[in-house]
């Protein structure tokens, strides 16, 4: 059973950085593709970022491109997203989701964490 936890969200002010964290306690991420999306209140989801199962390519959206970086750490089975310069409109609960195949941007997830909030305010 993949139980997907996210973690490391809180209330950061403008230009501010924060990390978030993706991880299971017993399901191996290794070699599944495991995106991050945040949905801002009033909006639909989007997908921020993406790293691929086995080769680890990444994705980005052009709103985050060169601020946010997803990474992958193996031996701690958890997918990480630094977030850099942060804006009010990062402002959202973000969601990190898993999938057999390729990144991808829609919906096409098999499970879902339960998200964290991120608040940029000053």
């Amino acid at each position: 059973q993949v139980q997907l936890v996210e973690s490391g969200g809180g209330l950061v002010q403008p230009r501010g950085s924060l990390t978030l964290s993706c991880t299971d306690s017993e399901f191996s991420l290794d070699h599944y593709s495991i995106a991050w999306f945040r949905q801002a209140p009033g909006k639909e989801y989007e997908g921020v970022s993406c790293i691929s199962g086995g080769d680890s390519i990444t994705y980005y959206a052009n709103s985050v491109q060169d601020r946010f970086t997803v990474s992958r750490d193996s031996a701690k089975n958890t997918v990480y997203l630094q977030m850099k310069n942060l804006e009010p409109e990062d402002t959202a609960v973000y969601y990190c989701a898993i999938r057999w195949g390729d990144c991808t941007f829609e919906y096409e997830y098999d499970y879902w964490g339960q998200g964290t909030q991120v608040t940029v305010s000053s």
